[in-house]
């Protein structure tokens, strides 16, 4: 029978640290938690980095990753030595500047998709740049200026980032939310999340299980930075944090 983690990201993406059990560990020396503040890679967003805290020690986590199913939470090590126990008390911290890059990078790309109306083919969310590709063809032209002026005034009007809980069925009744033609919605315990942006979702509405900011303030400017040819009809657009003043 699967472990379960509790995944304490998806209710509170600005969670930094929490205590947890160590339920096992694998033959791989990954670690799992009965709980984690550690959002697991998935959905194209890089797992977080970090710590866990233990009888006076600091093991550091090199990423986060999903077991043999998606109800357990895998932190691997750094390094393969010390490795703890089952049953051992520990305290998880993760590298919170990394952990908010990827939520206002991830918040960005939300908003990206709500200036593209054309269906996402992939993507991948790092701290420092992003990207998504989109099926557009070649009449479709997009301008890499515009498209910043354009993510900057989303950015700035600080619209509201929400998230709220929808059935399987409800998601199978409304397929236009569904934006992603490679990734599938997480939709674990017949439940899918839904991402809000603006009231309603009059910005952005879309399943998705990554950690996002509050509010589209807090993602600061954004430079679309490259758009390049990826196929007859697929377009990767490259994001990037714009340097500071």
């Amino acid at each position: 029978m699967p472990l379960e983690t509790v995944p304490l990201f998806r209710e509170d993406a600005y969670r930094r640290e929490c205590d947890a059990t160590i339920l096992a560990v694998n033959d791989r020396g990954g670690i799992i938690l009965d709980q984690t503040v550690f959002y697991a890679a998935s959905g194209g967003q890089a797992s977080d980095t970090g710590v866990l805290l233990l009888n006076g020690m600091s093991l550091p986590i090199g990423a986060a990753i999903y077991g043999e199913s998606k109800s357990e939470i895998v932190h691997v090590p750094a390094l393969p030595e010390g490795l703890p126990a089952p049953g051992m008390a520990v305290r998880a911290e993760i590298d919170w500047d990394r952990r908010h890059a990827h939520m206002r990078m991830h918040t960005a790309l939300h908003l990206l998709c709500a200036l593209i109306p054309f269906a996402v083919t992939g993507g991948a969310i790092g701290a420092e740049e992003s990207r998504l590709d989109f099926d557009i063809s070649e009449s479709d032209a997009v301008d890499k200026d515009h498209l910043t002026e354009r993510l900057n005034a989303l950015v700035a009007g600080d619209h509201p980032v929400t998230t709220r809980w929808i059935s399987a069925a409800e998601l199978a009744d409304n397929p236009g939310l569904v934006r992603t033609m490679s990734v599938k919605p997480p939709t674990g315990g017949g439940r899918v999340r839904l991402v809000a942006i603006g009231a309603d979702g009059s910005v952005d509405l879309q399943p998705c299980g990554g950690t996002h900011v509050r509010a589209t303030g807090e993602i600061g400017r954004v430079l679309v930075t490259k758009i390049e040819k990826k196929g007859r009809q697929n377009r990767r657009i490259r994001l990037a944090f714009a340097a500071a003043e």
